[in-house]
């Protein structure tokens, strides 16, 4: 299997590695509470998605 001759510089090894940086999750804001939520998904904070409640979050934190 066929070696390197020569060892690659940092600009070289940095230039490929540009594209595997993670990139940062989408928020949306709750239109009940106006925290930041997951889009698609039930508000952890409230409880709502979609103009009602489908986790109650009362007996949760109780």
């Amino acid at each position: 299997m066929p070696n390197p001759k020569r060892r690659h510089s940092h600009a070289r090894k940095n230039k490929r590695r540009a594209h595997d940086f993670l990139t940062p999750l989408s928020l949306a804001e709750c239109p009940n509470c106006h925290e930041k939520k997951l889009p698609h998904n039930a508000c952890p904070h409230c409880g709502f998605y979609k103009g009602r409640e489908v986790i109650d979050t009362a007996a949760k934190t109780a």
